[in-house]
């Protein structure tokens, strides 16, 4: 899979910016070392990686966490919060200043691939979320590495198809070609 040119910045347009600093090769295949700069009240909503573990460590501000059907948890600097694959989490700024963290993705699959083009979308789209064609797109195209718990089941499995289809007809999908293969 070719590598981005680090480092590798991407911004949401809604008060997340992620850098991708390096692409470190190891014996296992490989992670990402990454900065995070989140400004307060914003952060990913509840997510999965199905193959990646995720580690964040705060260099500055305040950061809340979330495992899927547990209590909050809070983290200062100095702290790290990591997330294992296949555990479905969320994170944001509780405090009043950005929050900065360092930390790793591994493996890095196609993790830095799907981000980017969220991130874009959620952009272009104001900030709040993710383009209604993209998002059908990339989270059914990476369904076996990725998943975005607050969208249901129900619209993933019907709606999302449907969607796709409309936006196929409408060529909303040519600026997905050579996108790489999902990691089953």
């Amino acid at each position: 899979m070719e590598r981005y040119l680090y480092p590798h910045t991407i911004d949401n347009g809604g008060g997340e910016k992620i850098t991708f600093v390096k692409y470190v090769k190891d014996e296992t295949g490989g992670y990402l070392e990454v900065e995070n700069v989140v400004q307060p009240n914003s952060g990913p909503p509840m997510h999965v990686h199905l193959k990646q573990a995720e580690s964040l460590t705060i260099v500055k501000g305040s950061m809340g966490v979330q495992i899927l059907g547990e209590e909050e948890q809070f983290y200062g600097a100095g702290q790290t919060a990591t997330f294992e694959a296949g555990v479905p989490h969320r994170f944001w700024n509780n405090g009043t200043e950005p929050l900065i963290c360092k930390g790793y993705i591994k493996p890095v699959d196609n993790i830095e691939y799907f981000l980017t083009e969220i991130f874009q979308s959620t952009k272009t789209n104001g900030g709040e979320k993710p383009g209604l064609f993209d998002v059908a797109y990339l989270i059914t195209k990476y369904k076996s590495e990725f998943d975005m718990n607050d969208i249901p089941g129900f619209v993933k499995k019907v709606f999302f198809p449907v969607i796709i289809f409309v936006g196929t007809l409408l060529g909303k999908y040519g600026k997905y070609k050579g996108a790489p293969d999902a990691v089953k």
